[in-house]
């Protein structure tokens, strides 16, 4: 405990970082205030008290502002469609391809592409809101309501973009995902406080009970979010001049879940498929309404083991398309890098994707078994909203932002530390490493 509190005094010791974790409340506290004004010409009175399904998830991610029908509605969300289309270009077309290989100039680019490409999506997505908005609520319907709410949508859209960057710039990094985070976090203490008055006081037992397994979720999708595989690199000996220095072992490091969160989307995105299919035959073929009954009830076993054999083949393929074995075997080859006991080149690029393809394997079972659990969780009597954060989409977001957020304070206080000491005069000598010099 008293770590933990020098570690806060250093780093609100520090001014450049103290400045920046305020500019990041202040950011944040814009965001979530903007998540409760609502769209001129909607009374929210009348609004629906949840959402559902797909919308439900989204609502979870927007903090409420879905449901709320806010200005901010679509939140950012559009950005992160359009950032994933920019990203499967980048390995459908050559251009795209170029472009990441620019370095900071084809990412300036790609960046700029991604926020053009985000106003056509919000636009369209923007449409589709507003038909789920209750038409009690609006007071005016009509093509001006349609066409003011579209355009103050895509406003709002690109405002959350923009605070998103300037978190990045002039806070504490992480900007977009960080937002996403904060509208997941701002539903937990009123799961936690609807859970414990769920259970009551005769099931105060069973509530804690509740809480120490999503403790021990959480350490679980932290392992699964850090767990990585060290491939083992050699480099040979560099001679300059007169002096010769020793070769070096350096380490590849492949994550477990190099995915991420992505399969889980990719999957949630086509589990309403069935449903939707199914309902257009509902009431001509008894297998038509099976489908549609379970693949509409979440918690059904038909729904979660299609939903977990999709996340394991999304795992996959969105590990061959982010990681590429060649890429990184001709960097090594260019460097002057080798895996001991493998070829340079093509063997080493078969060795990588071999190792790749063993260990994907444990993580997309993982990610499918942690995408599966709020179901599991609901089965066994957790209410709804706290169930949702028992795995998924939510819990793994939420994990992976707060992980980098740790890791880019720990780094910065590690750089002003060894500043300060500069200043102050009073640097410390460090070990020196030996260096071979050539007879």
């Amino acid at each position: 405990m008293n770590k933990f509190i020098t570690s806060i005094k250093n780093i609100f010791a520090i001014e450049d970082l103290r400045t920046r974790i305020l500019n990041t409340l202040f950011f944040i506290a814009i965001y979530r205030l903007g998540s409760y004004v609502v769209l001129p010409g909607v009374d929210p009175s009348r609004l629906k008290t949840g959402a559902e399904g797909l919308f439900g998830i989204l609502d979870t991610l927007l903090g409420g502002a879905f449901s709320n029908a806010s200005i901010f509605a679509l939140g950012i969300m559009p950005y992160i469609s359009a950032s994933i289309v920019l990203q499967l270009l980048t390995i459908a077309v050559p251009y795209f391809q170029k472009l990441q290989k620019e370095g900071e100039s084809g990412r300036k680019k790609i960046n700029q592409y991604t926020r053009i490409l985000t106003i056509p999506i919000v636009l369209a997505q923007s449409v589709g809101f507003i038909a789920t908005i209750n038409a009690d609520a609006i007071i005016n319907p009509g093509t001006f309501f349609t066409v003011s709410s579209m355009i103050i949508v895509t406003a709002g859209t690109l405002f959350c973009m923009w605070l998103g960057e300037k978190i990045t710039d002039k806070g504490i990094g992480n900007g977009i995902s960080m937002l996403i985070m904060i509208g997941i976090v701002s539903r937990l203490p009123g799961a936690i406080i609807g859970e414990a008055a769920a259970k009551g006081v005769n099931k105060s037992l069973i509530f804690l009970l509740e809480m120490v397994v999503l403790f021990l979720v959480v350490m679980a999708v932290i392992v699964l979010t850090q767990a990585v595989r060290r491939i083992a690199v050699q480099y040979a000996k560099q001679v300059g001049g007169t002096t010769q220095l020793d070769a070096q072992r350096q380490f590849i490091p492949l994550k477990v879940n190099a995915a991420g969160v992505m399969p889980i989307i990719f999957a949630q995105s086509l589990m309403f498929v069935p449903a939707i299919v199914a309902s257009v035959w509902q009431n001509q073929s008894d297998l038509a309404t099976y489908i549609g009954v379970k693949f509409s009830d979440y918690t059904s076993w038909q729904y979660n083991v299609t939903f977990a054999l999709l996340i394991i083949i999304f795992t996959y393929f969105y590990t061959a398309i982010s990681v590429n074995p060649n890429q990184i075997a001709d960097d090594l080859k260019r460097s002057g890098g080798f895996v001991p006991g493998v070829k340079p080149g093509r063997d080493t690029s078969e060795y990588i994707d071999e190792i790749l393809t063993r260990i994907t394997l444990p993580g997309a079972i993982a990610l499918a078994l942690i995408a599966i659990f709020p179901a599991i969780a609901l089965l066994l009597g957790v209410t709804r909203p706290f169930s949702a954060f028992y795995g998924g989409t939510s819990l793994i977001i939420m994990v992976g932002v707060v992980l980098d957020t740790v890791n880019q304070v720990q780094s910065y206080l590690l750089m002003q530390h060894y500043d300060g000491m500069m200043k102050s005069g009073k640097l410390r000598g460090r070990t020196a490493q030996p260096i071979s010099v050539a007879s």
